[in-house]
């Protein structure tokens, strides 16, 4: 983790403009193609929801702008990204809270997600990563979303994304998802939401070709 000199930060002025408002959030839900990916996890037997987490959090990774948070009024620059996700034990109702590192291999990841998930007895427990350098991860697959809010305290300082999607659609041969994002935009701004769709559209297109991220 590195702390930010504020006085000589490119971003300084923007974050002065925005981080004083009680709220400086900002959401918005676009399509992703989606098709590798579930191509992939269908091949191999993955779970699409946990390899769709690894997926979002390899893209995020990319864009610098994502790595930034707020702690104690300082800015600060995390190392890694760390994916918390809902999850719902089959035959269930009731979901957890699932917290683990993402690590490089999208179907190691996927076998760890599955294997925390059905070992895990507490709603949310206390991990070893702390809550800002975290990913806020739900997914909503009984239906297709086009927009969502999370619940949140007002506290404008609060800078952890948060990933929701819905249903995944089938469209002229391809599985279409629409993904929406929620970010405090005094630390991300749309340019850099472009470049996280960006990436994610790439690793997208490197699974689809058996190369890179395994």
């Amino acid at each position: 983790m590195q702390i930010i000199d504020k006085a000589v930060w490119p971003r300084r002025e923007r974050f002065d403009f925005f981080a004083p408002m009680s709220n400086p959030f900002y959401a918005l839900t676009f399509p992703v193609d989606v098709t590798p990916l579930r191509r992939r996890t269908k091949a191999e037997g993955l779970s699409f929801y946990y390899a769709m987490v690894f997926a979002v959090t390899k893209a995020m990774e990319e864009v610098e702008a994502f790595h930034y948070r707020i702690r104690e009024g300082q800015i600060v620059l995390h190392d890694r990204l760390i994916p918390s996700f809902t999850d719902l034990k089959p035959g269930g109702d009731l979901f957890y809270i699932v917290t683990l590192e993402a690590g490089d291999d999208l179907a190691d990841f996927c076998r760890r997600a599955r294997a925390a998930s059905q070992a895990q007895t507490e709603f949310f427990p206390k991990t070893a990563w702390a809550e800002d350098e975290q990913i806020y991860f739900s997914c909503l697959p009984w239906f297709p979303i086009t927009g969502l809010i999370n619940e949140r305290d007002t506290n404008p300082a609060d800078s952890v994304p948060r990933v929701t999607w819905g249903k995944y659609e089938e469209e002229a041969g391809k599985t279409m998802l629409s993904l929406s994002l929620e970010v405090n935009h005094s630390l991300i701004d749309g340019v850099h939401v472009g470049q996280l769709y960006q990436a994610l559209n790439r690793l997208m297109a490197v699974w689809g070709n058996g190369n890179g991220v395994r």
